[in-house]
């Protein structure tokens, strides 16, 4: 028996947030007006506008708006939610979008792509980490293999500070960023 489970970012990042991992703040709009209330709860000056579907590559598929005013993101909320998002992981009919996560926006130095999932054959958790970033990660899967590190993780043992150790020297991490991603991957694997 196989069991799924489909939750939208920002279900995801409220559980992140319940087990310490650090996000930035955002609120979930049903509507325009909704979003561009956001903006005023929010800190800042720059929103991400994004559509909450079930589907990968949303970016690509213009479901993650940068706006740089109130009036910018009531115009994108307006615009995504009612519409179809059709991404690179969707069918040509794309996904109807009902709401959006209105979030603050950071200044990004680098990117890295991080990842937990079930190893069915294995049956052990495997923690999938690149210093390349997550847009592109399969196309990164495909040509540079050697830029993805797969890390199995003993289901009796759990995750181990050698883990932690391999995974910040693959991303190049120096001691402070090793202690924050183990707080990080000890965060999300304790979910």
């Amino acid at each position: 028996m196989r069991l799924t489970m489909n939750i939208h970012e920002y279900q995801a990042k409220a559980l992140f947030k319940q087990y310490g991992v650090a996000i930035l703040d955002g609120i979930l709009a049903e509507n325009a007006d909704g979003a561009a209330n956001a903006c005023k709860e929010l800190e800042g000056k720059i929103w991400v506008v994004k559509a909450q579907v079930h589907a990968g590559g949303r970016g690509k598929g213009g479901g993650i708006i940068l706006c740089r005013s109130v009036d910018e993101v009531y115009e994108a909320a307006d615009n995504l939610i009612g519409s179809n998002l059709v991404t690179p992981q969707t069918t040509k009919e794309g996904v109807s979008v009902n709401k959006v996560y209105v979030e603050t926006s950071s200044t990004i130095k680098k990117e890295y792509y991080l990842s937990i999932v079930t190893d069915r054959s294995s049956e052990k958790n495997v923690i999938i980490t690149s210093p390349e970033g997550g847009m592109d990660i399969e196309k990164v899967a495909e040509e540079t293999p050697e830029k993805l590190l797969t890390q199995p993780i003993d289901p009796v043992a759990g995750i181990q500070p050698f883990h932690i150790r391999k995974i910040a020297y693959f991303l190049g991490f120096d001691k402070n960023q090793t202690k924050q991603l183990s707080s990080i991957i000890n965060g999300l694997y304790n979910l």
